[in-house]
């Protein structure tokens, strides 16, 4: 029996609640009142307030108000306003306020700006270091937060472009960058350890070494001339030897002796560098000429068994005009040890390997004393004056003499050299601008009335100076004396000129200390430096250093010519003083013994 019941359908279920909507006395505040209106309505509540609840409304109002302006700006306007923050340690403190203000502060842009702000230029030596650290109280807040340089090698295009930078064709096959590649140069970086620097040159600094040596007799211990580089002290004695000191401990690597009588003048030539010419030499001594005999492993020294490496076209400039340096180096052609080059009262020029100490050549051809001695920039090509009165033009790569420079009368006293020319101070009162390239003499400059003593050359202008107490400046181009300046009343002995700072700075054997500038040729500091004459002066942007037979090494200030520090212990005498990024070589006479300090400058590593 089947039963029909009815199906009920199910309930319909009821509808889902609205939401409530939640009360905005703001928003109903806003629409009643208008702005006058509210501004009073306000102020009626506030004059309820208690002293507590205003304050409480003054701490919950005050953060709101606050607006970062950095944060909200533009980071290309932003760097712009930070860029007229000139203290390092503002700066430090300005990157622990937030990420964001940290990631504008480590902007590289921002520290090349300060780098140029204090006047500290990398080179292409600083801008192969990546590793810089500072240890000065005065950075402990800059070394609260650290830098994310980025490392252009990590894209594939970038990886690209390294190759066909280090490709063999480009480089050769023996290129340092194959093995070593090089991470992006940072300016915080090098800015740090400059600045660094410099606070310790003010007060500060160290001595690694100082080396004491008995002197026999009375000129033997004399220091006739010093080489400065990051990696070398070299020193020329009378006594005709040569100290070769570690310039990052101080320790003395080694001594060479070869020459027979005192040595008058050292050059040292710094490892790597490229090659600066082309494929030929251009200087009558080509290629296919055969190697000269010589181990291989001086070979290698001398770079002789590698390809040359050339600049790349993108970064090919104006060697023609690149000034010599100060501390009597040179960059080098791409050999993979630093060359040392002397001369001597002997008559003949040496060329050392400083890693081995192994005499390399003995060049003869002058017929009196080698006085001076010099190299250019990223070539194998030496210039040497003598007592003969003549110049002679040096292959040190091959040993050969290339060609003579006739053209003096008397001694050649003094040189330097800029590029392919050279400038030659005589004892016959001329002084001479040659080509090296083609051995013509391009100017004659008369003009001085006694012996030349010291000279230089910077491209634009020549100065020269000597017993007749005036410094003349020269047009390099034309000959023309564009300037006599006086101020000294004894002989000129020390020159310095720089068209970086338009200075040029001058010493005398009367103990003053002139600068002057080559913009209006008028003296802008003068200095009572020494109580006898001077015998080392070096400037840069912000110091001037300076030696003298007073026994004094003194520090001052290169722009307003003030007096900084007096650097050393006081001597009997101070022959030399040479100074490079952070390390400075003393050279002078002690209780009777040569002393030779070796001082550095540098913040700390840890």
């Amino acid at each position: 029996m089947t039963s029909n019941m009815p199906i009920v359908s199910p309930p319909t279920p009821a509808p889902s609640p609205r939401p409530i909507p939640q009360y905005n006395p703001s928003s109903e505040f806003s629409t009643l009142l208008g702005p006058a209106s509210r501004k009073q309505y306000l102020i009626s509540i506030l004059h309820e307030c208690s002293p507590a609840e205003l304050r409480f409304l003054s701490q919950t109002i005050t953060p709101m108000l606050k607006r970062d302006v950095l944060t909200e700006l533009p980071a290309e306007l932003a760097l712009h306003i930070l860029s007229y923050v000139d203290d390092p340690c503002t700066l430090a403190r300005a990157s622990q306020v937030s990420k964001r203000w940290h990631d504008l502060v480590a902007d590289d842009w921002l520290w090349k700006v300060l780098c140029d702000t204090y006047s500290f230029r990398a080179d292409t030596e600083d801008k192969s270091a990546t590793n810089i650290y500072q240890d000065d109280e005065s950075w402990d807040e800059i070394d609260k937060f650290t830098s994310n340089p980025i490392n252009p090698w990590l894209t594939a295009r970038d990886r690209l472009k390294r190759q066909e930078l280090t490709s063999v064709s480009h480089w050769g096959p023996y290129s340092d960058d194959l093995l070593h590649p090089r991470t992006q140069f940072s300016h915080q970086q090098y800015f740090r350890r400059a600045y660094g620097t410099m606070l310790n040159l003010r007060k500060g600094g160290s001595i690694l070494r100082a080396h004491r040596m008995p002197i026999p007799t009375p000129d033997s211990g004399v220091v006739t001339s010093v080489a400065l580089d990051t990696e070398w002290v070299v020193v020329g004695l009378a006594n005709s030897k040569i100290h070769l000191f570690s310039a990052i401990t101080g320790v003395l690597s080694r001594t060479l002796m070869g020459h027979e009588l005192g040595v008058w003048a050292v050059h040292l030539v710094c490892r790597g560098g490229y090659w600066g010419r082309g494929d030929m030499d251009e200087d009558g001594y080509p290629d296919d000429a055969g190697d000269p005999v010589v181990p291989a492993a001086l070979k290698t020294a001398l770079g002789i068994d590698r390809r040359r490496r050339m600049r790349s076209s993108a970064s090919v400039g104006d060697d023609s005009s690149k000034p010599s340096d100060i501390c009597c180096t040179s960059e080098g052609w791409g050999q993979p040890n630093s060359i040392i080059v002397s001369a001597s009262c002997d008559k003949t020029l040496r060329v050392w390997d400083a890693t081995s100490g192994h005499c390399i050549y003995v060049l003869r051809g002058h017929t009196a004393t080698v006085r001076c001695a010099r190299v250019l920039h990223n070539r194998p090509i030496a210039v040497t004056g003598s007592r003969d009165s003549t110049l002679r033009v040096w292959n040190i790569q091959k040993g050969v003499m290339l060609r003579v420079l006739h053209g003096h009368t008397a001694s050649v006293r003094c040189l330097d050299v800029c590029g392919n020319q050279v400038v030659s101070g005589s004892y016959d009162t001329t002084c001479r601008i040659w080509d090296v390239d083609t051995g013509e003499c391009i100017r004659v400059l008369r003009g001085h009335s006694h012996q030349i003593y010291s000279i230089a050359i910077d491209g634009n202008f020549v100065a020269s100076g000597g017993m007749d107490t005036i410094v003349r400046v020269w047009d390099a181009t034309t000959g023309n004396c564009v300037a006599q300046l006086t101020g000294h009343t004894a002989l000129v002995c020390q020159l310095q000129l720089s068209t970086t700072t338009n200075l040029l700075a001058t010493g005398g054997s009367d103990g003053r200390v002139i600068t002057f500038s080559l913009r209006s040729f008028t003296a802008l500091q003068r200095l009572a430096a020494h109580d006898s004459s001077v015998t080392s002066l070096q400037f840069d942007t912000n110091f001037l250093i300076t030696g003298g037979n007073d026994g004094r090494v003194r520090v001052f200030e290169t722009q307003t010519g003030a007096w900084v520090r007096d650097l050393s212990e006081r001597s009997e005498s101070v022959w030399k003083v040479l100074y490079k990024k952070g390390v400075c070589a003393v050279m002078c006479k002690r209780a009777g013994k040569t002393v030779m300090e070796i001082w550095t400058f540098k913040p700390k590593e840890r």
